[in-house]
Protein backbone atom coordinates (compact mmCIF):
# COMPACT_ATOMS: atom_id res chain seq x y z
CA UNK A 1 0.00 0.00 0.00
CA UNK A 2 1.02 3.59 -1.15
CA UNK A 3 0.49 6.47 0.84
CA UNK A 4 -1.53 9.26 -1.05
CA UNK A 5 1.13 12.54 -1.68
CA UNK A 6 -0.69 16.06 -1.16
CA UNK A 7 -1.65 16.34 -5.10
CA UNK A 8 -2.76 12.99 -5.12
CA UNK A 9 -5.61 13.81 -2.95
CA UNK A 10 -6.25 17.11 -4.83
CA UNK A 11 -9.73 18.56 -4.95
CA UNK A 12 -11.15 19.69 -8.39
CA UNK A 13 -6.99 19.36 -9.37
CA UNK A 14 -5.59 21.60 -6.84
CA UNK A 15 -3.91 20.70 -3.57
CA UNK A 16 -5.41 20.85 -0.26
CA UNK A 17 -4.32 23.54 1.91
CA UNK A 18 -1.41 25.88 1.54
CA UNK A 19 2.15 24.73 0.38
CA UNK A 20 4.95 25.11 1.83
CA UNK A 21 6.36 27.94 -0.47
CA UNK A 22 3.34 29.91 0.07
CA UNK A 23 3.65 29.76 4.06
CA UNK A 24 7.15 30.74 3.40
CA UNK A 25 5.94 33.84 1.38
CA UNK A 26 2.77 35.04 3.91
CA UNK A 27 5.31 34.86 7.11
CA UNK A 28 7.62 36.86 5.04
CA UNK A 29 4.94 39.82 4.57
CA UNK A 30 3.62 39.66 7.92
CA UNK A 31 7.08 40.17 8.99
CA UNK A 32 7.55 43.08 6.63
CA UNK A 33 3.60 44.49 7.82
CA UNK A 34 5.65 44.70 11.47
CA UNK A 35 8.44 46.79 9.54
CA UNK A 36 6.27 49.06 7.65
CA UNK A 37 3.74 49.48 10.31
CA UNK A 38 6.68 50.38 12.83
CA UNK A 39 7.75 52.85 9.92
CA UNK A 40 4.14 54.18 10.09
CA UNK A 41 4.29 54.79 13.92
CA UNK A 42 7.28 56.74 13.99
CA UNK A 43 5.73 58.69 10.89
CA UNK A 44 2.95 59.62 13.16
CA UNK A 45 4.50 60.36 16.28
CA UNK A 46 6.84 62.66 14.92
CA UNK A 47 4.11 64.54 12.81
CA UNK A 48 1.58 64.32 16.12
CA UNK A 49 4.51 65.84 17.61
CA UNK A 50 5.81 68.65 15.19
CA UNK A 51 3.93 72.00 15.88
CA UNK A 52 3.61 72.35 11.59
CA UNK A 53 3.67 69.89 9.39
CA UNK A 54 5.14 70.08 6.86
CA UNK A 55 8.13 72.72 8.38
CA UNK A 56 7.65 76.26 7.33
CA UNK A 57 9.49 77.02 4.32
CA UNK A 58 8.27 73.93 3.02
CA UNK A 59 5.34 73.37 0.62
CA UNK A 60 2.86 70.23 0.72
CA UNK A 61 3.94 67.69 -1.55
CA UNK A 62 1.68 67.78 -5.07
CA UNK A 63 -0.05 64.29 -5.34
CA UNK A 64 -0.61 64.56 -9.26
CA UNK A 65 2.15 63.09 -10.59
CA UNK A 66 2.63 60.44 -7.84
CA UNK A 67 -1.61 60.01 -8.01
CA UNK A 68 -0.67 59.36 -11.77
CA UNK A 69 2.01 56.65 -10.66
CA UNK A 70 0.05 54.97 -8.20
CA UNK A 71 -2.52 54.08 -10.63
CA UNK A 72 0.00 52.53 -13.06
CA UNK A 73 1.20 50.61 -9.80
CA UNK A 74 -2.26 49.63 -8.73
CA UNK A 75 -3.10 48.76 -12.74
CA UNK A 76 0.36 46.35 -12.48
CA UNK A 77 -1.29 44.18 -9.34
CA UNK A 78 -4.38 43.35 -12.29
CA UNK A 79 -2.07 41.93 -14.63
CA UNK A 80 0.01 40.38 -11.94
CA UNK A 81 -3.71 38.84 -11.27
CA UNK A 82 -3.70 37.91 -14.71
CA UNK A 83 -0.77 36.08 -14.78
CA UNK A 84 -1.85 33.86 -12.06
CA UNK A 85 -5.42 33.05 -13.66
CA UNK A 86 -3.34 32.17 -16.78
CA UNK A 87 -1.20 29.64 -15.17
CA UNK A 88 -4.13 28.45 -13.22
CA UNK A 89 -5.73 27.55 -16.53
CA UNK A 90 -2.05 26.33 -17.63
CA UNK A 91 -1.98 29.34 -20.21
CA UNK A 92 2.44 29.45 -20.50
CA UNK A 93 2.09 32.35 -22.83
CA UNK A 94 -0.51 34.22 -21.39
CA UNK A 95 1.35 34.17 -18.22
CA UNK A 96 4.85 35.36 -19.82
CA UNK A 97 2.83 38.14 -21.35
CA UNK A 98 1.01 39.61 -18.26
CA UNK A 99 4.33 38.91 -16.25
CA UNK A 100 6.53 40.98 -18.42
CA UNK A 101 3.63 43.86 -18.25
CA UNK A 102 3.72 43.87 -14.56
CA UNK A 103 7.84 44.26 -15.00
CA UNK A 104 7.19 47.27 -17.28
CA UNK A 105 4.91 49.26 -15.00
CA UNK A 106 7.39 48.46 -11.91
CA UNK A 107 10.02 50.04 -13.48
CA UNK A 108 8.12 52.93 -15.02
CA UNK A 109 6.97 53.36 -11.20
CA UNK A 110 10.59 53.45 -10.11
CA UNK A 111 11.20 55.56 -12.81
CA UNK A 112 8.27 58.01 -11.50
CA UNK A 113 8.97 57.87 -7.99
CA UNK A 114 12.51 58.94 -9.35
CA UNK A 115 11.40 61.56 -10.74
CA UNK A 116 8.90 62.88 -8.07
CA UNK A 117 12.63 63.16 -5.86
CA UNK A 118 13.60 65.09 -8.54
CA UNK A 119 10.98 67.56 -8.21
CA UNK A 120 11.03 68.12 -4.75
CA UNK A 121 12.38 71.04 -2.52
CA UNK A 122 13.66 69.07 0.38
CA UNK A 123 16.40 66.32 0.61
CA UNK A 124 16.83 63.35 2.88
CA UNK A 125 19.16 65.95 4.84
CA UNK A 126 15.80 68.19 5.72
CA UNK A 127 15.25 67.92 9.07
CA UNK A 128 12.36 64.86 10.75
CA UNK A 129 10.52 66.05 7.56
CA UNK A 130 12.88 65.24 5.09
CA UNK A 131 14.05 61.64 6.49
CA UNK A 132 10.75 60.67 7.28
CA UNK A 133 9.46 61.04 3.59
CA UNK A 134 12.50 59.51 2.44
CA UNK A 135 12.92 56.31 4.69
CA UNK A 136 9.20 55.75 4.04
CA UNK A 137 9.16 56.33 0.14
CA UNK A 138 12.90 54.81 -0.29
CA UNK A 139 12.50 51.75 1.54
CA UNK A 140 9.05 51.06 -0.60
CA UNK A 141 11.11 51.85 -3.71
CA UNK A 142 13.44 49.12 -2.76
CA UNK A 143 10.15 46.39 -2.00
CA UNK A 144 9.54 47.37 -5.34
CA UNK A 145 12.96 46.87 -7.16
CA UNK A 146 12.99 43.42 -4.85
CA UNK A 147 9.68 42.59 -6.25
CA UNK A 148 10.35 43.34 -9.95
CA UNK A 149 13.30 41.14 -9.52
CA UNK A 150 11.44 38.49 -8.25
CA UNK A 151 9.28 38.70 -11.31
CA UNK A 152 11.77 38.79 -13.79
CA UNK A 153 13.14 35.82 -12.77
CA UNK A 154 9.47 34.12 -12.81
CA UNK A 155 9.61 35.56 -16.36
CA UNK A 156 12.53 33.51 -17.60
CA UNK A 157 11.37 30.46 -15.85
CA UNK A 158 7.95 31.25 -17.48
CA UNK A 159 9.77 31.62 -20.92
CA UNK A 160 11.76 27.96 -20.47
CA UNK A 161 8.43 26.08 -19.23
CA UNK A 162 8.79 25.85 -16.00
CA UNK A 163 5.60 26.33 -14.58
CA UNK A 164 2.04 24.43 -15.26
CA UNK A 165 -1.36 24.52 -13.92
CA UNK A 166 -0.41 22.55 -11.06
CA UNK A 167 2.90 23.47 -10.33
CA UNK A 168 3.51 27.34 -10.34
CA UNK A 169 3.69 28.42 -6.84
CA UNK A 170 6.21 31.07 -7.42
CA UNK A 171 3.95 32.57 -9.54
CA UNK A 172 1.47 32.85 -6.51
CA UNK A 173 4.29 34.09 -4.15
CA UNK A 174 5.03 36.55 -6.49
CA UNK A 175 1.53 37.86 -6.94
CA UNK A 176 0.91 37.81 -2.94
CA UNK A 177 4.12 40.12 -2.94
CA UNK A 178 3.16 42.59 -5.31
CA UNK A 179 -0.41 42.87 -4.09
CA UNK A 180 1.32 43.37 -1.16
CA UNK A 181 4.01 46.83 -2.26
CA UNK A 182 0.91 47.95 -3.66
CA UNK A 183 -1.53 48.31 -1.01
CA UNK A 184 1.64 49.68 1.11
CA UNK A 185 2.09 52.38 -1.49
CA UNK A 186 -1.65 53.05 -1.09
CA UNK A 187 -1.27 53.86 2.61
CA UNK A 188 1.71 55.46 1.82
CA UNK A 189 0.02 57.73 -0.62
CA UNK A 190 -2.64 58.74 0.97
CA UNK A 191 -0.27 59.29 4.39
CA UNK A 192 2.32 61.55 2.60
CA UNK A 193 -0.19 62.81 -0.66
CA UNK A 194 -3.54 63.34 0.22
CA UNK A 195 -3.12 63.51 4.29
CA UNK A 196 -2.79 67.40 5.09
Amino acid sequence: MTTATTEEIAVGGRPEGMSMPLLGMVLFIASEVMFFGGLFAAYFNIRAQAPEWPPAGLEHLHASVPGFFTVLLLLSSVTMQMAVFAIRRGNVRALTRWTAITIVLGVVFLCGQVYDYSTLDFTIRDGVYGSTFYTLTGFHGAHVFGGVMYLVIVLIRSMTGQFTARHHAAVEGASMYWHFVDVVWVALFLTLYVLK
